[in-house]
């Protein structure tokens, strides 16, 4: 069938290249003399290619339904004759071959419109008997339109078959994927069944099909994996577990060798490590004997009376303590609070300053104005408010300066 499309594809083009460089004479008729013979040859060989469908079996299965439910239906999904092709065979095209077969559906149509457009053009041009001919020529072709039908239906009768007969072939195979993926099974062991399926070459839509399922089972696998993921590293940055977080993160690394790249593993368990090396053993052991709810509750208190230094060394502590989360998150407000006061009294400071008309003492007072930012950046490198501070501070240096 595509050896037919193509030969007609490469006639009519032909003809479209004649007819515009070498009209025929009003008086010629191509077609006179041979529309007859066509007309009978054609009905001829729809009538055999009839015959010939019907001794194949009188019931169509080219619509196999069991093969259906596992193709990728969409366009873009199939693969054109020589691509397919070339992966049977494991080589490349031949050289001068075209990469790919046009989409009858598109470029039968449009060379149709081109043959219409064609005629219209030389009708326009005046040359009406030329015009007329050459839709002569197009209008003979209809009878092989039956032909080439019966002919599409007999090859699609065919290859229904052999896809039937491949989908109860590789049903024990469908199935297993399926069923793997419907529980959620690991994405190693989905893709070792779909690519024992890939390589007894099932046909391409099962093969498609097959690697959707790996894609299918990696995105199972990986929300999944990231919930571990997430478990693990609230063990170290919550509840100061660094050792059971290391060990976990380690067996995790294991079991998700594929998602390295997604997950960066690897970089959790040098994060982990980088915490544990900066434990305060001491810290650790004073836990063991003193309640971590009651230390929560005191620095709080001490936060409120704006006793900072008391409160930051408490809630030091209380970060190797199974409340690690809550004293992270009362160590981050103490350290705004702490800076938030430090930038009043800078802001006080430079109101003054600019008030001062004796240079000398407006420079100090620009001096004094410095100092409590840098006590907060001293206090509390990490301080929420770092960026303001910095900015804040390089002005002061600025105007210092002129």
């Amino acid at each position: 069938m595509k050896k037919h499309i193509f030969n007609l594809l490469s006639a009519s083009t032909l003809a479209l290249t004649a007819c515009a460089g070498n009209a025929p004479a009003p008086e010629t008729d191509p077609v006179s003399t041979s529309r007859g013979e066509i007309t009978q040859t054609g009905a001829e060989n729809t009538a055999a290619n009839k015959e010939t469908a019907q001794e194949q079996g009188s019931t169509v299965v080219f619509n196999s339904q069991a093969l259906d439910s596992y193709r990728l239906s969409t366009p873009e999904n199939i693969p054109s004759a020589s691509s397919a092709e070339t992966e049977h065979k494991g080589t490349q095209p031949i050289a001068g071959s075209p990469e790919s077969v046009p989409d009858p559906y598109i470029a039968v149509p449009l060379l149709i419109e081109n043959i219409f457009s064609h005629a219209d053009s030389l009708y326009k041009a005046g040359n009406t008997d030329s015009a007329s001919a050459y839709l002569e020529r197009f209008r003979v072709i209809k009878p092989l339109w039956a032909q080439w039908e019966t002919k599409a239906d007999s090859m699609l009768n065919e290859f229904g078959k052999t896809r039937a007969e491949k989908a109860k072939e590789f049903e024990s195979f469908i199935r297993e994927i399926q069923n793997m993926n419907r529980a959620k099974a690991a994405f190693s062991m989905v893709a070792e069944a779909a690519d024992s399926l890939i390589a007894l070459v099932p046909g391409d839509s099962l093969t498609q099909w097959a690697k959707s399922q790996k894609e299918i089972a990696y995105k199972n696998t990986l929300e999944k994996a990231q919930k571990e993921y997430a478990t693990i590293k609230a063990l170290a940055d919550e509840q100061a577990q660094f050792a059971e977080a290391e060990k976990q993160a380690t067996v995790f690394q294991m079991r998700y060798r594929d998602f390295e790249e997604a997950l960066h593993i690897q970089e959790l368990i040098d994060y982990i490590k980088k915490l544990a090396l900066a434990t305060d053993e001491a810290a650790t052991k004073y836990w063991e004997s003193n309640d971590p709810v009651k230390a929560l509750a005191k620095a709080d208190s001490l936060a409120q009376k704006e006793k900072f230094a008391e409160a930051k060394d408490i809630l030091g502590k209380l970060k190797f303590s199974k409340l690690r989360k809550e004293a992270v998150e009362r160590f981050n407000m103490l350290a705004d609070a702490f800076c938030t006061k430090q930038r009043t009294v800078t802001s006080q400071l430079f109101g003054k300053a600019q008030k001062q008309k004796d240079a000398a003492k407006k420079k100090q007072l620009l001096k004094d104005a410095i100092a409590p930012l840098e006590k907060c950046l001293t206090e509390f490198p990490d301080n929420p408010q770092k960026q303001k501070v910095e900015e804040n501070k390089k002005f002061l240096e600025t105007e210092l300066g002129k």
